[in-house]
């Protein structure tokens, strides 16, 4: 039986993923997490990645986006094959190139939301004052401007998330990486997050993948990834009338 052809990756294409799996070791026992992945990120898309728990979603990501290595395959980001390079060159490619939004918002404590939103201006070397004045536009977006002074601890969870979403953004990455950004939402809270990820991160020159279980938000999405045991189920408009 002759195998089918792996296309050559696009050279438009913001992500090209090519034969991706992944192991994890549990004592003796190797686990494989994902399956040689195969698939292409278009550029000027919001692409959601969707799956039970344990699909093997932020694995995919996390190698999408050079925080894991894979097991085998290679991943390239817009046009640079990211496994190639130093860890150094990494993250300098990762700093100026991705924003992260995680669920675990990672701020740091000690430094209000203003300084904590500007961390990845300042890492490039942008005057304080100013990257906290970028930080501030943001944040003035997402409704909590008037929290700008406050330290993560007198913020909310809600709060915290928002201000976690104008540091991957407020550097104006060409792709925009996130982990259940409304997960902490209410409704129109998560409708005005995702309104704001597409104005900064969807873009002919970007694009921005999201991981979520949230269905109040699935309309909103050009695309959709379904994962299931490691292995791509559905590439689509739509979510599958199974799911």
């Amino acid at each position: 039986m002759q195998q089918a052809t792996i296309p050559d990756c696009a050279p438009e294409a913001a992500i090209c993923a090519r034969g991706i799996t992944r192991d994890f070791e549990a004592g003796q026992t190797t686990i494989r997490v994902l399956h040689g992945i195969d698939t292409d990120i278009q550029p000027g898309q919001m692409t959601y990645v969707v799956g039970e728990s344990g699909s093997g979603k932020t694995t995919l990501i996390s190698i999408m986006c050079g925080i894991l290595y894979p097991t085998e395959g290679e991943v390239k980001v817009f046009g640079t094959d990211i496994y190639k390079l130093t860890d150094t060159q990494l993250v300098k490619f990762r700093l100026q190139n991705i924003g992260f939004i995680f669920q675990q918002y990672n701020l740091i404590p000690s430094i209000d939301a203003a300084a904590n939103a500007a961390v990845p201006l300042i890492a490039q070397g942008v005057p304080i004052k100013e990257a906290r004045e970028r930080a501030k536009v943001l944040l003035d977006k997402l409704n909590i401007g008037n929290q700008a002074d406050k330290l993560p601890r007198q913020l909310s969870g809600g709060q915290q998330q928002r201000v976690a979403i104008a540091r991957a953004l407020v550097h104006e990455p060409r792709l925009v990486v996130c982990d259940e950004p409304t997960a902490a939402l209410d409704a129109r809270s998560g409708r005005r997050v995702m309104d704001l990820l597409r104005e900064v991160a969807v873009a002919p020159d970007r694009a921005c993948i999201i991981v979520t279980h949230d269905n109040r938000i699935f309309d909103l999405a050009d695309r959709i990834i379904v994962l299931e045991d490691g292995s791509i189920t559905h590439d689509g408009k739509e979510m599958p009338d199974d799911h």
